[in-house]
């Protein structure tokens, strides 16, 4: 088998691809990182949000049960029925 010396340039060539493709590797692997931060924190807001819901349907029916249909000026505490 016949081994050939490759030029220097050729050398730095390989080098600065390799060293490029590590970079990118590692970017890629910090972005992914940062993906599932978010995707985690969209899940407990998406829980949030089921919770708020929840809430509100409770507090719609409290308040329905005590003053009947009708609408709540929030800005005057108010509720006027239908």
């Amino acid at each position: 088998m016949e081994t050939k010396v490759l030029t220097q340039e050729e050398v730095t060539s390989l080098k600065s691809v390799r060293e490029k493709r590590i970079q990118l590797t590692e970017n890629f692997g910090v972005i992914e990182l940062r993906i599932q931060e978010f995707n985690n924190q969209k899940d407990i807001l998406k829980e949030e949000l089921k919770k708020l819901i929840q809430e509100e349907l409770v507090l719609g029916k409290t308040l329905q049960q005590k003053y009947g249909d009708g609408s709540i000026d929030l800005e005057k505490g108010e509720f006027i029925s239908n």
